[in-house]
């Protein structure tokens, strides 16, 4: 069993700033304000999807961002929500955060969903602001910060489809044909002595995993060769791809391969020669191939043949598409209908409460997502937005915990980023 991995950077949207507007009309010389809200950003969500195997296309692509929300506008236009970006993991991928590694998910039913960055929330436009005692503020807030967190994500490789036959059948080739697999390839029997994984992909979210098991020979279920290493590799595949050398290449019987094969599959595991099972005519491009062709059409009877040359390609397009089309059945037959639709919000360890407060000498320093918030929404360049601040600090009782906790004039508080310096009138960025 091999372990697919990868590792992204999940950014959240920022959300959109509100906007200081004033109504300005013929008229109406003293209009209120009319400054819109900013839309929130966009999540990063992660979703189990069928179909998909690996994570091979988040590899490549290890930055997941979602779209930052629009500003609002006047006429108290709000902005538009971002959307959220949904990022397609195959069932059964384990998510860790990267930061201490604990598992935060398993998605093991097709839909289930992780947010694993949240968007930030709009910033307030100055509509918002309007009061008896403050009829024009000239203040909004800025949309907040989207959340960033690198994740790791696992699954465990077992093959969709093992590649059977006997050695020298062309396994090792048909799978560097049709995957970005490199197996080792060389005229004589065994060059495969462990199982080699591909994947291969019809587009960008179907794709499958296919497994080059190495050649079995007669008498591989009572031990002989490597026979139960080998076989062992098959049983936890949906289905089998048998490649039959139909040219004959080393003087052997096409079909009498077919049936010994089966036979050391079945006296292995009865199960495995339940399994479906493609017939794969490989050689084509020989001519013997093709003048053994009738005969092996005959055995075979009405049953569905794929002459190939895995040297060439010729039919092996075809051949893909029918395997991914039978697993695509064997899902929908097997498919677990015992987990529900689920959706899991990440949760972080947060602090207790609404804020904590530590001290060192005369520092002290606060950490909560809501003073965060507070603070990162706030344009530090405008005087009534630092006032709108202090009243904010001091309603979550901020202020309070730091005459408590025996702050002095000029003593500096820390809010995430933020340094500001504490007078008897609250919180001075100056």
């Amino acid at each position: 069993m091999n372990i697919d991995t990868a590792r992204i950077e999940a950014k959240g949207g920022k959300g959109g700033n509100g906007c200081i507007s004033f109504r300005r009309e013929k008229f109406v010389p003293r209009g209120g304000p009319n400054g819109g809200d900013g839309g929130g950003g966009g999540s990063v969500v992660l979703e189990a999807a069928e179909g998909m195997s690996t994570l091979i296309d988040l590899r490549h692509n290890p930055l997941q961002a979602a779209d930052d929300g629009k500003h609002g506008t006047g006429k108290e236009m709000h902005g538009a929500d971002a959307p959220d970006r949904i990022v397609r993991v195959p069932r059964g991928t384990i998510v860790r955060n990267a930061e201490g590694g604990e598992i935060l998910a398993d998605l093991t039913a097709a839909k289930q969903r992780i947010v694993v960055a949240r968007g930030g929330i709009g910033g307030k436009g100055n509509a918002r602001f309007k009061s008896s005692i403050f009829q024009t503020p000239r203040v909004a807030e800025k949309g907040e910060p989207g959340e960033e967190r690198v994740i790791e994500l696992e699954v465990k490789l077992i093959a969709d489809v093992g590649l059977v036959g006997y050695p020298n059948a062309g396994k090792s080739t048909l799978l560097g044909r049709v995957s970005s697999a490199k197996p080792k390839i060389a005229p004589y029997p065994f060059t495969t002595l462990a199982p080699n994984l591909g994947v291969v992909r019809i587009d960008a979210e179907r794709n499958f995993v296919m497994a080059d098991i190495p050649g079995l020979i007669e008498g591989a279920h009572e031990g002989a060769g490597l026979g139960h290493d080998f076989l062992r590799h098959i049983e936890r595949t949906k289905m089998l791809v048998h490649v039959i050398d139909a040219a004959a290449i080393d003087g052997r019987d096409p079909i009498a391969d077919y049936e010994k094969l089966n036979a050391e599959l079945e006296g292995h595991d009865k199960r495995l020669i339940e399994l479906p099972q493609l017939i794969v005519l490989n050689k084509m491009d020989v001519p013997d191939a093709q003048t053994n062709l009738p005969q092996i059409q005959r055995y075979f009877e009405k049953r569905k043949l794929f002459p190939i040359s895995a040297v060439t390609g010729e039919g092996t397009g075809g051949l893909i598409r029918a395997t991914y089309h039978c697993l695509q059945e064997l899902n929908e037959k097997n498919r677990n209908d015992e987990f529900p639709f689920e959706e899991l919000e990440l949760s972080l360890a947060k602090p207790r409460g609404r804020f904590e407060l530590t001290r060192d000498g005369n520092r002290f320093v606060v950490a909560g997502d809501e003073p965060r918030r507070a603070v990162l929404m706030t344009d530090m360049e405008n005087d009534q937005a630092l006032i709108l601040l202090h009243r904010k600090l001091k309603k979550m009782g901020l202020m309070n915990a730091l005459n408590k906790a025996g702050i002095k004039e000029g003593d500096t508080v820390q809010i995430d980023e933020f340094e500001f310096a504490y007078s008897t009138s609250g919180i001075d960025v100056g």
